[in-house]
């Protein structure tokens, strides 16, 4: 099927499965995706049909509740070709608390581990190297094939020494994608005497849009990382796949919870008995979102019925991503400069797959060359209905990567008053994030269109080129139009924070500059100067 006949199927699906949208262009399916109605009507049926009791009893509600929740672990694990002798899921909140897992196993190791991560890590990831006791950061891919081609080691290498290696499968704030092959060459190529090296691969992103393939298990991550409702919408759940030959990791792992032990002894004597059988069973404490993992049954009934597969969603919104980066990328205000600057790896293309995922990150600047704030062209979108993501989106090693931000200056940011997701992101004559736009299984070329239109009504300057180099030119007459009015700040009150007027295109006979003498009993009429 061509992609013009499978975007007039969605189009279908949409008018039928997806009502929250009706006059909505929803661009944040890197974040969360969205759940179709059908999903939500057989998972209520299922509810109201069967009766689900807590796994950890031995009534008939119970066994059905743990059959049911065994068939979901095995449904998962096929979905991604991974073979259950080789790999084993275990349920999770989200692929947070996924690597918060992975992290209390290596934590608890007599001798610690070291941690190496990719600076494309999205921040969960980065903050596990806080209870590493040694961590670097590779700041390129070239970096990282040294490492192992290289096989260099710590200076300070231990005996029995572990290593933790962590990276995306695809980076969340562009949708990079990073080679897979990673993970298999990190266990080939570092394995010694004195040090194994375990790699933890991010694939919430990834998985959004495109398989992910276990079947060569030589090849696989030790530990994958998923948030399950980035693929379907719904339900609300994570999942850690582990590789089993990796479990005397998690025999290091100290602490217990409720289902995971078979005997625990408190009085006189400290002393506990863990589960044996299989992984999830160490690993799974307390009980199990049940009904969570109930639905994923229907999540993924739902999703084959209407979107077929991962394959043909992954080359659907791939064409909407191209789509849009080519729109954006050409377009230009009167004098000629870009609208945007698009953040994409040069060697990369929307045509490959391998390298690339349907996501598509930038900035916007005027015609004079300054930047817009990010702040508000989400809430300028918000007002249009058009959801997207701006900002640092959980990427600090990309943004500052991407933006040339150095060290000092993002903590000088700080100092002045930056932070993630306030009105502080023009920084120093800098961008401190960036706009971020990424498809899924519902999108559609509509919403392409509808938020190019929404780039040329709002933020395309339409000046002409030879007028704005005459006016460059200063007459005694007229002042330098070299200078510009970059922002306005309000301060109502004496003392208190100010309140800073949105500039731009896209705020035009929103405002007025009156004398008091002449408001009208009425008000001001916002559309006259």
């Amino acid at each position: 099927m061509d992609s013009t006949s499978y975007n007039h199927g969605v189009d279908a699906i949409r008018e039928r499965e997806f009502p929250m949208l009706k006059g909505s262009a929803y661009l944040d399916h890197a974040g969360t995706t969205l759940y179709p109605k059908s999903l939500i009507d057989r998972f209520s049926a299922d509810m109201i049909s069967n009766l689900y009791g807590n796994p950890h009893s031995a009534s008939s509600s119970s066994q059905l509740s743990a059959r049911r929740v065994d068939d979901a672990r095995l449904r998962l694990l096929h979905m991604f070709r991974a073979e259950p002798e080789e790999f084993d899921v275990v349920f999770v909140a989200n692929a947070t608390a996924g690597v918060k897992l992975v992290l209390e196993a290596f934590r608890d190791r007599p001798n610690g581990f070291a941690y190496s991560y990719h600076r494309e890590c999205h921040t969960s990831l980065v903050g596990a190297r806080e209870v590493a006791s040694r961590h670097r950061c590779f700041s390129s891919d070239n970096e990282v094939e040294q490492w192992l081609e290289h096989q260099s080691s710590w200076e300070t290498a231990q005996q029995d020494h572990v290593e933790l290696f962590a990276y995306p499968a695809q980076s969340n704030m562009n949708g990079r994608r990073l080679p897979l092959s990673w993970c298999g060459r990190a266990r080939t190529f570092r394995e010694s005497a004195r040090q194994t090296t375990f790699t933890l691969l991010d694939a919430a992103a990834f998985v959004s849009t495109s398989p992910l393939d276990f079947s060569n298990a030589d090849l696989a991550p030790d530990f994958a990382v998923l948030s399950l409702y980035k693929i379907f919408g719904f339900p609300d759940l994570g999942a850690l796949i582990i590789r089993k030959s990796t479990a005397p990791i998690f025999a290091q792992r100290r602490y217990f919870g409720g289902g995971t032990v078979d005997m625990v002894v408190c009085l006189k004597e400290q002393w506990h008995a863990k589960k044996i059988e299989s992984l999830h069973d160490q690993l799974e404490d307390g009980t199990l979102p049940i009904h969570s993992i109930v639905a994923l049954h229907s999540a993924m009934d739902v999703y084959n019925t209407l979107f077929i597969s991962l394959e043909q969603v992954s080359r659907h919104s791939m064409f909407l991503a191209r789509r849009l980066f080519n729109g954006l990328s050409s377009m230009r205000h009167g004098n000629g400069l870009p609208v945007c600057r698009m953040y994409a790896d040069a060697s990369n293309t929307y045509d490959d797959p391998k390298k690339q995922g349907p996501i598509v990150a930038f900035n916007i600047q005027n015609s004079q060359g300054a930047w817009a704030s990010n702040f508000e062209v989400e809430r300028l979108a918000s007002i249009k209905n058009i959801q997207l993501r701006t900002g640092g989106l959980c990427n600090p090693g990309g943004i500052a990567a991407a933006l040339e931000l150095s060290p000092w200056e993002m903590k000088e940011n700080f100092s002045a008053g930056q932070r993630c997701g306030n009105e502080n992101d023009v920084m120093g004559g800098k961008p401190t994030g960036m706009i971020r736009v990424s498809f899924g299984a519902p999108s559609t070329m509509t919403d392409v269109d509808r938020f190019l239109a929404f780039m040329e009504e709002f933020f395309v300057e339409e000046t002409d080129g030879e007028s704005l180099s005459a006016a460059s030119e200063p007459t005694a007459n007229s002042q330098d139009s070299r200078f510009f009015v970059e922002s306005l700040t309000i301060y109502p009150i004496k003392s208190c924070a100010g309140w800073k007027v949105p500039m731009g295109k896209a705020w035009e006979r929103q405002r007025s500059c009156v004398e008091s003498k002449e408001i009208p009993a009425h008000g001001v009429d916002s559309t006259e100067y």
